[in-house]
């Protein structure tokens, strides 16, 4: 009886030492991280796809009138509508932030009245040098120490 104590203390010190080295809260937060920039540099290579293809004008006359704002601004239904200017033609959907991101589009447009989506990103062009600068505010998770606003600029 009191080697089976014995091994069953063992075990539970070894089972909390290993828990304790691996960190799920901190791998979770890793891989969101890796996620978010993942997916800002997939929403920058289709601007710069879409840039490249239009000999460097972001804006047309039909789908994609509004220019980007040279301020950071959410990329979503709510801030700046990017979803016309690269779906599907850049990209076969816009990806969302793991945890602050949301899109319910099922419509190619996105028109219908329960149809919206929120990318948890930023977006702004340098007015002076107009590059492209896409954030992901969400990286700054609670439990990676250190951990800050990831941002891409081209």
């Amino acid at each position: 009886m009191i080697e089976i104590l014995v091994v069953m203390g063992m075990i539970t010190i070894l089972a909390s030492v290993v828990l304790i080295a691996v960190n799920p809260s901190r791998q979770f937060a890793q891989a969101r991280n890796s996620q978010r920039i993942s997916n800002t540099n997939a929403l920058l290579n289709a601007v710069g796809n879409r840039l490249a293809e239009n000999r460097g004008i972001f804006t047309d006359s039909s789908v994609c009138a509004t220019p980007i704002p040279s301020l950071p601004t959410t990329m979503g239904k709510g801030g700046f509508n990017i979803r016309p200017c690269l779906v599907p033609l850049y990209l076969s959907e816009l990806p969302v932030d793991p945890t602050s991101g949301t899109n319910t589009c099922k419509s190619a447009t996105c028109a219908g009245a329960s149809e919206s989506y929120d990318t948890g990103y930023t977006i702004a062009q340098d007015p002076a040098s107009g590059r492209i600068t896409i954030c992901a505010p969400g990286a700054a998770e609670p439990t990676l120490p250190g951990s800050d606003t990831y941002c891409l600029t081209r």
